[in-house]
């Protein structure tokens, strides 16, 4: 049995520092050169900044630079003591999907990628878990991947982009994957990326982030509503990271448009508000309102605590801001770990 396997199936609740943090990420020190020999175009790379930050290199192009806690245990460890976190799970930057890398080069970087992560995992004295990543834009590479970073490796889950080359998570071309994800059961975390509406944005690139990634989560949540793909498989446990984007705001138009018109009550089998509570969507909102409007919306068992760790816009103190948000303990202890706990399948000590 492997490290990251013995480590990953066990939460000790009875600590100072208890939040499981299911929305943080890893990008390894090195990346390797393509198998080919040749440039790969979206191919990343690794050039040393200073002693504790590297900048991640795409297509000759300086895309992000970050600290060595996207590495190195120890910073992580650290950080997690400072702002109550006791478990992290681990999954890759969301560049390092390589959807719109050519697919051999693809499936390369994301093992890769899975490798580091193992290894973090086995630095971790059990604080750390693993979601792989997974070449999605070849569904029998991203189910042979997953079967080995969950059998092989002993990770969790998935983490997948919000769209795959501008294919929206909920088409029907994904099912295989997802079938084989719930037969697996594995827990499926879903992360903005490349987001759709760029080209809408007024501002500096940061804005990415800020606004496109939201929008983009809302539309691929409602894009596993309006497909129906939790009714197809019940059992699959699937996240939605940023508080699920805009869905939000967006379900009680789609509640309306469902019992307005005949063509949406056709295609969805359960009104949108029920399929919505089937969901799980991650803290990272930057405030107490909206926090609380996600506990009403997809309700006390479906909320986890995330923080985008360890980059700078993050959530700095998330137990505080979940503490802030409800004063009754058991609802604090739910969103701070106890469902994370049931997302990530964890058996409490």
């Amino acid at each position: 049995m492997s490290v990251g396997k013995q480590s990953a199936g066990r939460f000790d609740s009875g600590c100072g520092c208890c939040g499981i943090d299911i929305h943080c990420h890893v990008v390894p020190a090195r990346f390797p050169l393509p198998a080919s020999g040749a440039p790969v175009r979206g191919f990343p790379s690794m050039v040393a900044s200073d002693d504790c930050h590297a900048t991640v290199v795409i297509d000759e192009k300086p895309y992000r630079t970050v600290s060595d806690a996207c590495w190195v245990a120890e910073r992580r460890l650290e950080d997690m003591d400072h702002c109550g976190i006791k478990l992290q799970a681990f999954s890759p930057m969301p560049e390092l999907f390589g959807y719109w890398i050519e697919t051999n080069a693809a499936n390369d970087l994301v093992r890769h990628v899975n490798d580091a992560i193992a290894a973090l995992v086995a630095e971790g004295e059990g604080r750390f878990v693993g979601l792989a990543g997974v070449p999605l834009q070849d569904i029998d590479l991203a189910i042979a991947e997953l079967r080995r970073t969950l059998g092989t490796l002993g990770f969790r889950g998935v983490e997948i982009g919000s769209n795959i080359n501008g294919v929206p998570v909920g088409d029907p071309r994904f099912h295989p994957f997802f079938a084989e994800a719930e037969k697996l059961g594995a827990a499926v975390f879903v992360h903005a990326v490349r987001p759709a509406g760029m080209d809408r944005l007024v501002g500096p690139a940061p804005l990415q982030q800020v606004l496109g990634y939201p929008t983009d989560v809302g539309l691929a949540a409602a894009s596993v509503i309006t497909g129906g793909l939790l009714l197809k498989f019940p059992k699959l446990r699937i996240a939605f990271s940023h508080g699920g984007g805009t869905l939000a705001s967006l379900l009680p138009r789609l509640e309306q448009g469902y019992a307005a018109f005949p063509a949406l009550k056709e295609t969805m089998a359960e009104p949108p508000s029920a399929q919505a509570r089937r969901l799980y969507v991650d803290s990272l909102v930057f405030d107490t309102d909206t926090l609380r409007r996600l506990v009403s919306v997809f309700g006390e068992e479906r909320v986890l605590l995330g923080t985008d760790y360890p980059f700078n816009f993050r959530d700095q103190q998330p137990v505080a801001r979940i503490e802030a948000a409800f004063a009754d303990t058991g609802l604090r202890e739910r969103l701070s770990f106890r469902n994370a706990q049931a997302f990530l399948a964890l058996d409490e000590v």
